[in-house]
């Protein structure tokens, strides 16, 4: 074999080499690729399942109540929520133009909003209820077709006729009532006066309501209203007639006067 052609059969070899060593590169590099891409799709998962995990703690609930908000966008709750939102800013005495203002919409959204000629999202919804005072949920409750209807309780045994005024108890736990009262103030000698932390509150509606104090005689007349701590030996009927009262009870009172079936409530 002459020079020249061992001078190209080495550089045939040395060239088959280097191709071998790139080729171990390429490999090298497609594998890390491939390890990189596993990785990020891996935390993108776990991120995902953080956020979806959050909102159905949190803001989920409102979103899955959006949801069926736009699938009812012509029916009922539709309606409702608009007729809210128009419902609430006249009665704060609002224009468009102002409430549009607050909620950082324009008067043209927000008047197609209220006219039906807009679908409603949530991110229109929860500045409108921001702005009127309100949260979201109560605007997008759906309407309640409970019995509205305060039916009296009576018990002629104690000549006491009762309105729960609030099926839910109010802040601090309060409950207001109305009691027709028919059976007049027992005497100090025929019962024992009753006590309960707290402070009682009653204003007559009609007629004259006799108390008895601790030791005082207290005659409360029509339109007046009496207020005292419920600590001090406490009883009362009507005087002079039946008599309408209206009265609020903390939690001790109506324990003692709603709960028990004693005396009415004072």
């Amino acid at each position: 074999m002459d020079p020249a052609q061992q001078v190209g059969v080495v550089l045939v070899e040395d060239f088959g080499v280097e191709i071998e060593h790139l080729g171990e590169r390429v490999r090298l590099v497609l594998v890390l690729v491939v390890v990189v891409v596993v990785v990020v799709v891996v935390l993108v998962v776990l991120v995902v399942l953080v956020i979806v995990g959050h909102d159905m703690n949190g803001s989920g609930a409102l979103r899955v109540r959006h949801s069926i908000l736009r699938m009812k966008q012509d029916g009922d709750l539709d309606g409702l929520v608009r007729m809210r939102i128009r419902g609430l800013r006249v009665a704060r005495g609002w224009s468009l133009d102002e409430l549009a203002a607050r909620c950082y919409l324009s008067p043209s959204t927000l008047s197609r909003i209220e006219t039906g000629h807009r679908r409603i999202a949530l991110d229109q919804l929860t500045p409108i209820a921001r702005a009127l005072g309100t949260t979201l949920d109560q605007l997008v409750e759906p309407a309640d077709d409970a019995d509205v209807v305060i039916r009296p309780h009576r018990d002629d045994g104690r000549g006491v006729t009762t309105w729960l005024l609030s099926r839910e108890h109010g802040p601090g736990g309060v409950t207001v009532a109305k009691m027709r009262i028919t059976r007049p103030a027992p005497s100090r000698e025929s019962i024992t006066q009753r006590v309960h932390p707290g402070r009682d509150w009653f204003m007559v509606l009609s007629g004259t309501v006799e108390l008895l104090l601790g030791d005082r005689t207290i005659i409360v007349r029509t339109g007046e209203a009496a207020e005292f701590s419920t600590m001090v030996p406490h009883v009362f009927g009507a005087y002079d007639g039946p008599a309408e009262i209206l009265t609020i009870l903390d939690q001790e009172g109506q324990r003692t006067h709603l709960t028990r079936g004693v005396d009415p409530p004072s």
